[in-house]
């Protein structure tokens, strides 16, 4: 298991956990992150945002945010 932040460009998973306090999981829960999605890792640069690929939509999170999100990789 990795975080969402260890992925590398292109990679897949699943969400397994999401760990926060109650703000944020509202706000990842609410973009449409949740256990159990898929998302794809569109790019992952050092010192940009993470930009990831869900649900048919593309989000851009922080690199603390992504630290706190658990991925499985998809085969």
């Amino acid at each position: 298991m990795k975080t969402l932040v260890e992925m590398k460009q292109g990679q897949e998973g699943v969400v397994v956990a999401i760990n926060g306090d109650a703000r944020y999981m509202s706000r990842i829960t609410s973009i449409g992150i949740t256990p159990g999605c898929r998302v794809r890792i569109v790019k992952n640069d050092k010192n940009r945002p993470v930009i990831v690929y869900s649900r048919d939509t593309m989000i851009a999170l922080n690199s603390k945010e992504c630290s706190n999100i658990n991925v499985e990789e998809a085969n």
